[in-house]
């Protein structure tokens, strides 16, 4: 995405047509998928030309990043943190259980499940959507890797792979719930995620406290 300085007096009224686009391709992708969706159909529903469209994303694969990005990750704040993420400031025993909620309460989500469905029918076809995707998903494992890695010292882990550890508890969170909510099965209820979420935090905390890496 291109983007402009904050003392540019067109700033604001940038972001809120670059908002619109990409509420508007949100839409079109979950409506038509990634193929059939063009960036005129997406410039149209927006409201704005296609030289508006192109101001702000060099094309449908970068537009595609941006809708996943807006729709799958937390907001940072001024200095970077995900502001919306309160359990980065807890101790793991809280912590860990909340980032579970966290977590499975996003990728259950019925847009996110939308869009990942876009990416596996669409990808054989633009291979682009696959990295895309992942590098967006990669954010949460990423952030809960920096956080097992700065409890580790005072927690007395022996974490040689922080991220190899984030992405375990992210596959014992997900285990069999996404695959039931993905093919429409079953949406787990609060009580199963939270349940999900604190059996998880166990095995891991069991995992870090053995010095599994």
């Amino acid at each position: 995405m291109r983007s402009w300085s904050d003392d540019n007096p067109k700033a604001r009224l940038m972001q809120r047509k670059r908002t619109a686009i990409v509420n508007a391709a949100r839409e079109a992708f979950l409506d038509t998928g990634y193929a059939e969706t063009s960036m005129h159909r997406i410039a149209e529903a927006a409201g704005v030309s296609i030289k508006t469209v192109y101001r702000h994303f060099d094309g449908k694969d970068e537009l595609f990043s941006a809708v996943i990005h807006d729709a799958c990750s937390a907001p940072e704040g001024p200095e970077g943190e995900h502001a919306d993420l309160p359990w980065l400031s807890e101790p793991p025993r809280v912590a860990l259980p909340m980032a579970g909620i966290d977590y499975l309460s996003r990728v259950l989500s019925p847009t996110e499940l939308a869009l990942y469905r876009v990416v596996t029918r669409d990808a054989p076809r633009f291979p682009e959507l696959g990295p895309r995707y992942r590098q967006v998903m990669e954010v949460r494992v990423g952030v809960l890797a920096r956080y097992l890695g700065h409890w580790a010292p005072s927690e007395g882990w022996t974490v040689a792979e922080p991220r190899e550890m984030a992405s375990t508890f992210v596959a014992m969170l997900g285990r069999d719930l996404f695959e039931d909510a993905l093919h429409g099965v079953r949406r787990p209820d609060d009580d199963e995620i939270a349940a999900r979420a604190r059996a998880a935090t166990g095995q891991l905390m069991a995992l870090l406290r053995s010095g599994a890496s």
